[in-house]
């Protein structure tokens, strides 16, 4: 391992300088450990749009617990003080698998980042831009109006999302918990996306947790976290989600040109027919191949435009663990 760390060091060095912490496991047993000076493997860093992905996580384990009967049920369900505005036809009918796999139809052009993060409540604020004349089934991806997934998960379990992920996700993981993290303004947001340091999960308003964005965790939190799915969802002797939802939520459910989708992971079909990744804004990633029993986490300092973390895996990271083994 002493020399493949040496090869991997000098290549993150030379092409992907931002990288904070890098940790990869093949067979349940670590392989290759990257950190930058003065980083450690428990050391917190915003993981930015990895986040959905451990959300889809959380709608696994709401459905395993019964608090979510099926993907099948209506958005609408979960709200039912909601007031559809006046000629909205669509809003009734969306599933919250159109919402899960970036399939719902929203009234905006651009992400509307403004819109739902100056409001006092970013789940009503989503909801509102959720239906129009948009078409169902076709791929939108989006950061700031997918709040309502935060407020499913929220009015389904009856606790905070972080709350539930602490008690139901981290704590059998040993995943220390989470605190509430609230930004009072956009330099604010603006300083947290650059540079988060304090463990936590940021918070609308209301204290509604943010699916999109917002999670601050450890490069080792989310080895752990991709070693549950890499167990079909049984941490030791307890199971914390299906592997029917594993699976599911793995597949391809929709897709966007040669891009394919799941259920909150980006798929990798060119690699194989079960592999699958987080992506995360400035180089934040999570790579899953479960034939190869591989699992890789990578943690990075934000920088715009950050070299691809997807050619990293696959030309890199994957056959160099593969030779190895």
């Amino acid at each position: 391992m002493h020399d493949t760390n040496k090869s991997i060091e000098q290549l993150i060095n030379d092409q992907y300088p931002n990288i904070k912490g890098l940790i990869a496991t093949q067979h349940g047993e670590v392989a290759i450990e990257y950190f930058a000076s003065g980083f450690s493997d428990k050391a917190p860093i915003h993981i930015s749009s990895i986040t959905k992905s451990i959300v889809s996580m959380l709608f696994g384990v709401a459905l395993e617990q019964g608090y979510i009967k099926s993907v099948e049920q209506r958005v609408l369900d979960f709200f039912p003080d909601y007031s559809l505005k006046r000629g909205e036809k669509t809003l009734p009918h969306l599933r919250l698998k159109d919402l899960l796999s970036m399939t719902a139809p929203y009234k905006f052009r651009s992400e509307p980042y403004t819109r739902v993060y100056s409001s006092n409540d970013w789940t009503l604020a989503s909801l509102d831009l959720l239906g129009g004349k948009g078409e169902v089934g076709r791929f939108k991806y989006t950061t700031p109006a997918l709040h309502v997934l935060s407020g499913v998960l929220s009015n389904a379990t009856g606790q905070r999302v972080a709350e539930y992920a602490n008690q139901h996700l981290f704590a059998p993981l040993r995943v220390a918990p989470v605190e509430n993290i609230t930004l009072s303004d956009r330099q604010q947001h603006l300083e947290f996306t650059r540079g988060a340091t304090q463990r936590g999960w940021v918070t609308d308003p209301r204290g509604v947790n943010t699916p999109g964005w917002g999670l601050v965790l450890s490069t080792l939190d989310l080895i752990k976290l991709a070693n549950l799915y890499l167990s079909n969802g049984v941490w030791g002797e307890q199971r914390l989600l299906s592997s029917s939802w594993i699976r599911q939520s793995t597949s391809e459910q929709s897709h966007c040109g040669e891009r394919r989708y799941g259920f909150l992971w980006w798929l990798m079909p060119h690699i194989s027919d079960r592999c699958y990744c987080a992506l995360g804004d400035g180089g934040n990633a999570l790579f899953v191949s479960p034939n190869d029993e591989v699992v890789v986490a990578i943690t990075s300092g934000f920088i715009p435009r950050p070299r691809d973390r997807v050619t990293l895996f696959t030309e890199h990271l994957l056959p160099k663990l593969l030779s190895d083994s």
